[in-house]
């Protein structure tokens, strides 16, 4: 088998190549280094079945020729992060549209099969208590960046699902739901990482508005397993799903527990929107998913809990000159296995 990873030198891409590798893929991966990191994939960069390319997905022709001979497609090359897109709008916009339909463009031209990673952010400001694949959308005004994210890449499922329709693309899509692992920075305003980072460092823990906007966090190692499931799964086409975690937290509860984790002396400050993002800012109050459907396809059930997520981004991020919480230190060898580790699976087609 042969896959192509648009992407695949960033957070998510990086796990999932290594996967795709433990499980006997030969694995193109096509990144324009803009938020990816080549030092992600050293542990399998000399691997002779690994073809690595600088290039973006706005080049159509670096697009070709990375998907051409390819059995299928893992696209998560985009624009990601709320504090780049706020900045960088244009930018998000452009590589997250014209981006995809190049992709797409490419595996039909190819005869690929494709998993287009969506996002939970499409969901806008609809607060439901579980949001299931088919919830209505709640979006502010286009006029206002931060729904920019939202709005690309509800049109990128949209071509998807045109795509198939028109092409016969076999085309299945992923929404996770706040992915957080080993190899996430908080450079582009990512919460867990921003969060742990801090907390190591003795620094504040900036937590933005009153805390009370809740997530549901889900592990890499979860999530990226059920990425490679879903494109096999051929009930899945056509479809979007939902990839996300169990538990539901309030960003203050989150930066409590770091904060006990990790042993830090740090305090929590509390930073209105406006000064860390300008005026007119929004967030989500809640985002909770849905994942029977997922669960129904491939058997999807989020394992790993908020402290196992918290201890595995800390693993990586530690000083090891500074001490830590007993709790700490007895896990912190575990979590080191575990992020080393993401059970292998049949990729049979």
């Amino acid at each position: 088998m042969r896959s192509t990873v648009t992407g695949g030198a960033g957070f998510l891409g990086s796990h999932l190549v290594e996967l795709l590798l433990d499980a006997g893929d030969e694995v193109v991966v096509l990144d324009d280094e803009s938020t990816g990191r080549p030092d992600n994939l050293r542990d399998v960069i000399d691997d002779p079945r690994l073809e690595y390319r600088v290039g973006s997905i706005l080049d159509p022709d670096a697009v070709r020729a990375a998907v051409r001979g390819s059995d299928r497609v893992f696209h998560l090359a985009a624009a990601v992060g709320v504090r780049r897109i706020v900045e960088h709008p244009l930018e998000g916009l452009r590589v997250n549209v014209h981006g995809t339909e190049n992709v797409l463009d490419a595996c039909v031209a190819h005869d690929a099969r494709l998993l287009l990673v969506s996002t939970s952010e499409i969901y806008g400001k609809n607060t439901a208590d579980a949001l299931s694949e088919t919830a209505d959308r709640i979006l502010g005004s286009p006029l206002v960046a931060r729904w920019t994210y939202a709005a690309a890449k509800g049109l990128d499922e949209s071509f998807a699902h045109a795509y198939m329709q028109e092409y016969g693309l076999e085309v299945a899509i992923a929404r996770p739901f706040n992915t957080v692992g080993p190899r996430q920075t908080g450079r582009y305003g990512m919460v867990v990482p921003n969060l742990v980072g801090q907390a190591l460092r003795e620094e504040p823990l900036t937590v933005f508005g009153d805390g009370q906007q809740s997530r549901c966090f889900s592990s890499v190692y979860d999530v990226v397993p059920a990425f490679v499931r879903l494109i096999e799964e051929p009930h899945a086409l056509g479809q979007a799903v939902n990839l996300g975690g169990g538990t539901e937290i309030s960003i203050l509860e989150l930066a409590e527990r770091i904060l006990s984790i990790t042993g830090s002396r740090s305090r929590i400050r509390l930073v209105p929107y406006e000064e860390a993002y300008g005026d007119g800012f929004e967030d989500m109050r809640r985002r909770v998913p849905d994942n029977s459907l997922a669960h129904e396809l491939i058997g999807f059930v989020p394992r790993t809990g908020v402290d196992e997520i918290v201890w595995s981004v800390a693993s990586t991020l530690e000083d090891p000159g500074v001490a830590r919480s007993a709790e700490w230190g007895a896990f912190r060898a575990y979590a080191r296995a575990r992020r080393t580790h993401i059970p292998a699976i049949s990729t049979s087609r």
